[in-house]
């Protein structure tokens, strides 16, 4: 399964061998078949764009990852992580893999957020649960991610309940929720969907943080190449359960081979290839406070 690549700096090779590496996944719910037969590795330090329009399976593959998979879901292939095939883990490993090694951030974070619960309580239950730390250490771990996702005031963010948060705020917290284990892996669907072009590109920009920061494969999914467009070390196009085309950001969106690739790209209100989506790099840290 070995397999080296360039990181999006061009800077230093990487092997899958410490990320992730789907085989050949199908997946079918009931009598329809969803995936068939898709192959992607996620590589640390790498953000890996699987872009598709609605009903393409994208969300299904980052379930199938998380063994989230509805009860009547038929798989085949192997999604390989830690030595291990995930598709054949029992629920109880299934469940120490979820938020430990693996991390994921929905489209809307009220989803992922208990309404009756504190910042810190969501945090910290999250992390005892999953590592035994001292209720004190949590506390501190609590405090230090939310500073790693720039919510301003963590101490007293703590305090505060979700509702008492913007939407982009809520996002951050969601990212910290995600983080806190420090997994290898975070899947991050339709991030930023539910919110503004100004704090959509802060979101961006904190994701291509952590990745280069704390070395995560991550993979972003999203039915918009302009976001692609500004963040994705590699992108792979799903159409219909089917990876139509892989490679570099630049070449999909500079070179696209495919068809439906090109369709997708028109459709930008400013097709301008790997120059279009938000301006990630220009967002300052007053975005964090505005959002």
């Amino acid at each position: 399964m070995s397999h080296s690549a360039v990181t999006h700096d061009g800077a230093r090779e990487v092997s899958v061998d410490d990320g992730l590496a789907i085989r050949d996944l199908t997946v079918a719910i009931g009598e329809r078949e969803i995936l068939h037969g898709i192959s992607l590795d996620l590589i640390p330090g790498q953000i890996t764009g699987l872009a598709g329009e609605s009903g393409s399976g994208k969300s299904i593959t980052g379930l199938a990852m998380l063994g989230l998979l509805p009860a009547n879901a038929r798989t085949g292939g192997e999604i390989r992580f830690g030595g291990r095939n995930v598709l054949a883990l029992p629920e109880r490993e299934l469940g120490k893999l979820r938020g430990q090694r693996i991390g994921m951030v929905f489209q809307d974070p009220t989803a992922s957020l208990h309404p009756m619960l504190t910042i810190e309580r969501q945090l910290t239950d999250h992390l005892r649960a999953h590592t035994g730390v001292s209720k004190a250490e949590a506390r501190e771990r609590a405090l230090d991610v939310l500073n790693k996702v720039k919510v301003p005031l963590p101490e007293t963010a703590l305090k505060k309940y979700p509702h008492q948060f913007s939407g982009g705020q809520l996002q951050r917290i969601a990212i910290a929720v995600a983080i806190i284990c420090e997994p290898s892996i975070l899947i991050a669907d339709e991030p930023t969907t539910a919110l503004d072009v100004t704090v959509q590109a802060g979101v961006l920009r904190l994701l291509r943080q952590l990745c280069d920061e704390m070395g995560l494969a991550v993979m972003l999914i999203t039915h918009d190449l302009g976001v692609m467009s500004s963040l994705a070390d590699r992108i792979a196009v799903l159409r219909q359960g089917v990876i139509v085309e892989e490679g570099t950001r630049y070449d999909v969106l500079r070179n696209p081979q495919h068809d439906y690739t090109r369709a997708l790209i028109d459709a930008l209100p400013s097709h301008d290839g790997a120059g279009a989506g938000p301006a990630v790099g220009a967002v300052d840290e007053q975005e964090t406070r505005n959002d």
